[in-house]
């Protein structure tokens, strides 16, 4: 495990995702960054092999930051009003990347894919058994999902790194909620909330046919 790293807690995380979905079935954007944060300091705590993901991951969240920080802040409210402000306005680079690289609509669209690769991994924790290999259930769900849009060059890295991995209930320790069976018990209340806002995201980003952003 990473010394020094900040703390992190899988509460934080299962907080910021309950709060994600409005009662209209929207996402809201400042939660959503908000378990983010949690998420990447569990990448960190991890260590370095990781942080192709981390970094990249912090990067977007300051994009929308920024956003949500801009004289258009409230176009950045959800997710639905960011796709419909920047959709209406010629904001999202639809087939190359050329006058809007950092668009909402793409960057968002990269933390969404790596939250499946996150979702699909923790739920492999969750289920498995105590002698369950971390390598193996990493490297299948990284496969099944973010691998689809890395280089062959960070794939094989990525599956280099992986063999390191440390035992499932060093994995389950590091998210600070007690033993390792009161952690498998929050993931069994977290996932279900980052599931819906993975559902309802891709629901979206479907409809309007922004999936594969370049």
């Amino acid at each position: 495990m990473a010394e020094g790293a900040e703390t992190f807690s899988l509460r934080e995380v299962l907080v910021a995702f309950t709060a994600c979905v409005s009662e209209q079935r929207e996402v809201r954007v400042d939660p959503y960054l908000a378990g983010w944060k949690g998420l990447v300091r569990f990448l960190n705590c991890l260590g370095t092999i990781f942080s192709f993901i981390s970094k990249d991951a912090v990067t977007k969240i300051e994009i929308i930051e920024n956003y949500r920080n801009s004289d258009q802040r409230d176009k950045y409210l959800t997710v639905q009003s960011m796709v419909e402000y920047e959709l209406a306005n010629g904001l999202v680079d639809l087939q190359k990347r050329s006058e809007h690289p950092n668009s909402g609509c793409r960057t968002f669209l990269r933390l969404h894919r790596a939250l499946h690769w996150l979702q699909m991994f923790l739920e492999g924790l969750r289920t498995g058994e105590d002698n369950s290999k971390t390598s193996v259930i990493c490297s299948e769900t990284y496969n099944a999902s973010l691998a689809n849009y890395h280089p062959w060059i960070i794939r094989k890295a990525a599956g280099v790194a992986f063999c390191v991995l440390p035992t499932r209930n060093t994995f389950l320790e590091t998210m600070n909620v007690g033993t390792a069976e009161e952690a498998v018990a929050m993931l069994g209340d977290a996932l279900p909330y980052i599931c819906e806002v993975y559902k309802i995201t891709e629901e979206l980003y479907a409809q309007h046919k922004l999936l594969d952003l370049p």
